[in-house]
């Protein structure tokens, strides 16, 4: 493969074309950050999903679907008959609860976008549209087959019912490019892999003042157990293992009959993920207080995206980033995961933080700067030609 643009680009000034698009992608920008959609409230995320759909239905000409998985809405743009060669891995749901946007409204001030969900992730759900519309206007919507644009809508809380989706339209794509937030304008090479759990300790409930010894105390079962949960993590392998939400009892006078703790873990190897799940459920056998009872929920969530399955496209987005003028973009790893951590645990090559350059995921100051939107949407549009050429 060349280390050059693809040659029916050559003459097309990919920057120009992204600058003069700018005004409409901040107008599509509002548009998807005025209609809040919280991960959680699922007819929110529907309706996000339908507005998407007539979104890339206004802006490509081309009919979008809708995909139901339990009762969250995904949505699917698929060009061409065959399956898809390069894929654009999005999502529109956000953790902002309902009311964010009187708080935080959208706004372009002083070159920064600020709004719910503008910097993770909906400025590079954006770029998706509009890079793929560069090159349609360009190069004619026969190129693009072998596209697939995928937005889901469960990404935030573990993306449960878009997993089997995402792994299903990426199996035999030669790329698979994520539309996360950059890390300080840094493309993202490697991702830990995740595990998410609950211990649920059951004991006997009790009245504190009158007769405790009857009780068997569940959060005393629960506070004998964190130093072994903690304990499970390894430094030296960058795997953390972390009690995160914490609770038991249900009055002040009454000895818990139930606790429960969750447990966040992240590793860079599916073998270190492997041996902390192992380790955990030999721990939920092993009860420290005399009559308590311990059940595990959850499990492995992402495998870990490891550097072998990016290091050809970035070298491909090094190259091309030259000829269009722009400077060598780095590459960082990162301890949280994507969705791009599904495709390449599969062994799908993966480049990941292709959207904003900005700051605040999940933050009261997130925001993305507005003069990095076009040169980067320039950028996928020649990263997409580039694998879908033969």
């Amino acid at each position: 493969m060349t280390t050059t643009l693809p040659s029916d680009l050559q003459s097309a000034d990919l920057l120009g074309k992204a600058a003069e698009r700018l005004p409409l992608m901040l107008d599509d920008l509002k548009r998807v950050i005025s209609l809040e959609t919280p991960s959680h409230d699922k007819d929110a995320v529907a309706a996000g999903a339908q507005d998407f759909v007539a979104l890339l239905h206004e802006r490509l000409g081309a009919t979008a679907e809708t995909i139901t998985v339990g009762d969250t809405t995904h949505v699917r743009l698929r060009f061409g008959d065959g399956p898809a060669r390069v894929v654009l891995l999005n999502h529109q749901d956000t953790v902002w609860p309902h009311g964010t946007l009187e708080r935080i409204p959208f706004s372009t001030d002083d070159g920064i976008l600020r709004g719910p969900g503008s910097f993770d992730m909906l400025t590079g759900a954006i770029m998706s549209v509009h890079a793929t519309a560069i090159l349609r206007e360009h190069l004619g919507e026969d190129a693009l087959n072998g596209l697939s644009i995928l937005v889901t809508g469960d990404e935030e809380i573990g993306s449960i019912s878009s997993s089997d989706l995402i792994r299903a339209e990426a199996a035999e794509a030669k790329a698979v490019y994520v539309m996360e937030a950059s890390a300080g304008g840094a493309l993202k090479l490697e991702r830990k892999g995740t595990s998410n759990y609950v211990l649920a300790f059951k004991g006997k409930a009790s009245h504190a003042g009158l007769e405790p010894e009857k009780g068997i105390n569940a959060g005393m079962a629960l506070a004998l157990h964190l130093p072994l949960v903690a304990d499970l993590a390894d430094a030296s392998a960058g795997t953390s293992v972390v009690p995160t939400v914490i609770s038991a009892g249900t009055t002040s006078n009454t000895v818990p009959a139930e606790a429960r703790v969750d447990i966040d873990v992240r590793a860079r190897t599916a073998a270190e993920l492997e041996r902390v799940d192992a380790a955990i459920r030999k721990l939920a056998t092993q009860p420290q207080l005399e009559g308590s009872t311990i059940e595990v929920l959850g499990g492995i969530n992402r495998p870990p995206f490891e550097r072998e399955q990016s290091a050809s496209l970035f070298e491909r987005a090094t190259a091309l980033s030259a000829d269009l003028g722009l400077p060598a973009p780095e590459g960082v790893s990162v301890g949280g995961a994507s969705d791009g951590n599904f495709t390449a645990g599969d062994g799908i090559d993966t480049l990941d933080g292709l959207g904003a350059v900005g700051d605040g995921a999940h933050a009261e100051h997130e925001h993305a700067v507005i003069d990095q939107i076009a040169p980067r949407t320039a950028l996928l549009a020649a990263l997409i030609a580039d694998q879908l050429q033969d």
